[in-house]
């Protein structure tokens, strides 16, 4: 199995059962009972030890019983641990001592056989990670079992030339790396400048220079988002009986940054919908916004003649004529305004936008001619930036592509040359089958050291 394609000179490709010993860790039960904080706890490493590291595990954040080792399997610094479950394939080199559930594995590793950053990086490829994508088992939940592992292919160089490739890799991964920080500050600074857009705008000051901290332009006053509104409701509160056609109902979800969706609506009966829409009915150009779950306080301008209905967890504003509810919409997104919002629907854990709440937020309006002239300001200034983002977000994913094809290019053995002078990897193979044969004699007492 895998792209076995023409080997540079003094190279093997080789599973990685014929190269490693390969183990599967393991969990006493029940866990709660091994935990521990003692000071002789043996550091028990789970997979959330690992968010935010790509490489390296250097503590974890509980420790078990002594006594937990003989249900478990203890890893050594440097060992090499691989993640079999959930995101499956993902490769870290420990830099601590513990043990290992059964969610991981570890391969046993020889250094001078083989380097330890190469196998990392060599498993971190899209060519490995393909081959244990075909190869986990399972429906819903993937999982790599240690044979499956075992059948993975990978291109194994002489000892020598790993070290130079991995050093070659780290040397463009770095530089790489610099490139990707910046993307990734770039992008943040424009989500700051979004906001100071947004913050500017509603000070008067895109449309009129002379305006002072802290005060209203001439002509500007503050009114409750009541008085801007002939009509602010919700949906339905208890959802009516679906069905396969008939009149879109919207949810929460359905509410986009750019209007609503119909992309995966639920329909409802004509006849329930002429009763929602007696109390909701949202039309062109009124303004939504999501009041709770996972995008509170998401917002967008109906964008559609199509009539359809909405649930309770949607709150629709109808602007007066003389005032732009794309200004309304704008302010609301602001600082000024969100912040507010958020004051209001109280610091739960589900955060949630009340009626009672949102009609009272006072907001600065400007006179109408004045609100088109910063609606088009704003517009004009979040057009560039989301042409920005556009080529950021592109930037970022040719970075992803590249770190790959320099992962490409080091295993195909055309990132650093090659030397007359390195012992063939034929010769590795023979060694590490010498010392295959002699693993599990030292294997049976590792685990009680």
């Amino acid at each position: 199995m895998g792209e076995l394609k023409t080997l540079p000179e003094g190279w093997e490709y080789v599973n990685l059962g014929e190269l490693f010993l390969i183990e599967r860790g393991g969990s006493p039960r029940p866990i709660d009972d091994y935990l521990t904080d003692s000071a002789d706890g043996i550091n028990w490493i789970k997979i959330g030890d690992t968010k935010g590291i790509s490489k390296y595990i250097h503590k974890t954040r509980e420790k078990i019983k002594p006594e937990g080792l003989y249900k478990s399997r203890m890893v050594y610094v440097d060992d090499f641990i691989l993640s079999n479950s959930m995101s499956f394939g993902h490769p870290y080199i420990m830099k601590t001592n513990g043990c290992i559930h059964d969610g991981w594995l570890v391969i046993r590793t020889n250094k001078e056989i083989i380097d330890t950053d190469y196998l990392y990086h060599i498993l971190s490829s899209s060519f490995v990670y393909r081959q244990f994508s075909m190869l986990a088992k399972g429906s819903t939940v993937k999982n790599l079992n240690i044979e499956a592992v075992k059948q993975v292919y990978i291109y194994f160089p002489p000892l020598s030339e790993q070290y130079r490739i991995v050093a070659k890799i780290e040397e463009l991964f770095s530089s790489l790396d610099k490139g990707i920080e910046s993307l990734k500050t770039a992008h943040a600074q424009l989500k700051t400048y979004r906001q100071a857009v947004l913050k500017w705008a509603f000070e008067g000051k895109l449309t009129n220079e002379n305006v002072k901290d802290g005060e209203l332009p001439e002509g500007w006053k503050l009114q409750s988002i009541n008085e801007i509104a002939v009509k602010i409701t919700d949906g339905e509160h208890f959802r009516p009986k679906t069905q396969e056609s008939g009149v879109p109902f919207l949810s929460a979800k359905d509410v986009r940054d750019h209007g609503v969706s119909f992309d995966d609506p639920l329909f409802i009966s004509e006849k329930t919908a002429s009763k929602a829409l007696q109390r909701c009915n949202p039309e062109m150009g009124d303004i939504l916004i999501v009041s709770r779950g996972a995008t509170v306080g998401r917002m967008c301008i109906v964008n559609t003649n199509q009539t359809f209905c909405l649930l309770g967890s949607v709150i629709l504003i109808k602007t007066k004529k003389e005032v732009d509810s794309r200004y309304i919409t704008y302010i609301l997104k602001s600082p000024f305004a969100n912040q507010k919002m958020i004051a209001v629907s109280g610091a739960t854990a589900q955060q949630a936008i009340y009626l009672r709440d949102i009609k009272n937020i006072l907001i600065p309006i400007a006179p109408p001619s004045e609100q088109h002239r910063i609606v088009s300001e704003i517009e004009t200034r979040l057009s560039v930036c989301d042409k920005l983002e556009e080529s950021i977000t592109q930037s970022l994913l040719q970075a992803e592509g590249l770190r790959q094809s320099i992962l490409k290019k080091a295993f195909e053995g055309k990132l650093v040359p090659q030397s007359p002078n390195d012992e063939p990897a034929c010769i590795l193979l023979e060694r590490i089958r010498a010392e295959r044969a002699a693993m599990p004699a030292k294997n049976a007492t590792r685990n009680k050291r």
